[in-house]
């Protein structure tokens, strides 16, 4: 059994905790730095992406984000606090993030970062901690040009389109060529409270789909 510093024996939810607070790093890490071998280890075979522009299998999800990276998409994560519910050999992680595009909107280059929360359904399989399924939670957004001094001006009708929580981030991924999912959930509303209701039924031993 792991021990702390002081050698106390660590218990085994908090080397749960720890597993899976590491792999939910190594996420980042990976998929930020183009190591997609190792980024394919942080999910399970069946394992299910949902993102503002993609929603499919984890094999999927590698594949068209490493085709972006080498066509030049720019988008970068970073990570704040992580809160962990633990059920046995199944948990839901919520973990504070930043999304950061940058890209061409409307001719002007622009940063756009996106607050929220990755909601993580994760089991243990065979000892092995692993994503069965990664649902962002949008919260806020903005767009600021690269240079201050530059005029950036949006297509108010399209920028309407798009829930408050991913507006602009929505706004970029359009511009650039990408299929955009309208209802994702935010920091209120029906889709959260769903999402909320899911990840209660997965703990308790349901599948994870209706």
């Amino acid at each position: 059994m792991p021990r702390k510093p002081n050698g106390l024996a660590m218990d085994a939810m908090t080397t749960d905790r720890l597993a899976i607070r590491a792999l939910i790093e190594n996420w980042v890490l990976w998929r930020d730095a183009g190591d997609w071998e190792r980024f394919r280890t942080v999910w399970h075979d069946d394992g299910w992406m949902m993102a503002t522009w993609f929603q499919g299998s984890a094999d999927d999800f590698i594949r068209v984000t490493r085709e972006g990276w080498e066509r030049g998409v720019s988008i970068l994560h970073f990570l704040g606090g992580t809160s962990i519910d633990l059920a046995g050999d199944r948990a839901i992680a919520q973990t504070k993030m930043t999304i950061s595009q940058r890209g061409d909107v409307d001719g002007v280059a622009c940063d756009v970062v996106c607050t929220g929360r990755f909601y993580d359904f994760l089991e243990r399989r065979a000892g092995r901690w692993g994503l069965v399924l990664r649902q962002p939670i949008y919260e806020k957004d903005r767009v600021d040009p690269i240079d201050p001094a530059a005029r950036l001006t949006l297509d108010a009708a399209l920028l309407a389109q798009f829930s408050a929580g991913y507006r602009h981030l929505a706004y970029i991924q359009t511009k650039i060529g990408y299929t955009v999912k309208r209802d994702m959930p935010g920091l209120k509303g029906a889709e959260v409270e769903a999402l909320y209701r899911r990840g209660s039924r997965w703990l308790n031993g349901g599948p994870l789909s209706d």
